[in-house]
């Protein structure tokens, strides 16, 4: 049986695979043009979120049973051509959910804190102590839009620090983790936002004008899930007009983005969609690919 390996994954997990008999073709390092010919007859794709199985990629795979995708959006799968082929489609959901809840701190704390202004500052031979005046996150409310695994662990550590926690879902989720409103209220009430849903037609765009305005003045808004959840205009518009008071970015309509308005304002904080980018959440991907390989194999799956 052949898998591919199209993105990186952890080393361990390599070795793993190829101790169960499997033959591995490391992909990873290859030109994304050069996938077409190399896929063929995989009988295993393993992707991330750099490699995008459709169209030309997809038709090519003519032996393939199976494609998984070490982490946990599938938006760079085209899920219903897959599965008119008979290939099965599954992800990793649990691996990344504790260092992408994690991100999402690191946004608000650089926010509240002016860590990012405060760092350039310095390095560019200004003191702007008395500018940088910032604000506590203990006392603070939170809303949660997505209260899946991730959103369940952004709960936990918000808690943690003292705020309210509010949460919504279009499915529902255990009380334990944050007060259900709806998303009315959610914007209402909430000094925070943090998104956690998948990009599909009906989350497309859901953070716009409209619902913006909606939110309290001087709202916070932190997107580490999919960029096309935001209208990038939008929060623009927001942050210059003083609506919203910072924005958290790990994810772009387009990536890698290109030059935007949004990198030449202060309050705004930008990583490189880098929330499952840590070692202990690389690793348990890499557990969790060879757990699906495994069961796959043996008919579990």
């Amino acid at each position: 049986m052949k898998i591919a390996i199209c993105d990186p994954i952890d080393k361990k997990a390599l070795e793993k695979l190829s101790s169960l008999g499997l033959d591995v073709k490391d992909l990873s390092s290859i030109d994304k043009t050069e996938l077409v010919e190399r896929v063929k007859d995989a009988d295993i794709l393993v992707v991330r979120s750099a490699t995008k199985v459709k169209g030309e990629l997809l038709d090519a795979l003519e032996s393939a049973k199976l494609i998984i995708r070490g982490g946990v959006g599938l938006d760079n799968i085209d899920i219903e051509g897959a599965e008119k082929k008979g290939i099965k489609v599954v992800n990793t959901p649990e691996a990344s959910s504790v260092s992408v809840a994690e991100l999402v701190f690191a946004h608000i704390f650089a926010i509240y804190r002016h860590v990012v202004r405060g760092t350039v500052g310095i390095k560019e031979g200004k003191w702007e102590k008395k500018a940088l005046k910032g604000n506590e996150i203990f006392g603070k409310t939170i809303g949660i839009i997505g209260m899946g695994r991730i959103g369940r662990e952004v709960a936990i550590r918000a808690k943690a620090l003292g705020m309210t926690v509010l949460g919504y879902d279009v499915v529902d989720f255990p009380e334990e983790f944050a007060e259900k409103v709806s998303l009315d209220e959610l914007y209402e009430r909430s000094d925070i936002i943090t998104l956690h849903v998948p990009l599909i037609p009906a989350t497309k765009h859901m953070i716009n004008k409209d619902s913006i305005s909606k939110m309290k003045d001087g709202v916070v808004i932190i997107n580490c899930s999919r960029g096309g959840i935001v209208d990038e205009v939008a929060l623009y518009e927001a942050l210059k007009d003083g609506k919203v008071k910072g924005v958290g970015l790990d994810v772009f309509e387009k990536e890698p983005p290109e030059r935007s308005p949004l990198f030449e304002l202060d309050n705004v904080t930008l990583t490189p969609h880098i929330g499952a980018s840590t070692k202990e959440a690389q690793a348990k991907i890499g557990v969790e690919i060879v757990n699906k390989v495994k069961a796959f194999i043996e008919g579990k799956l």
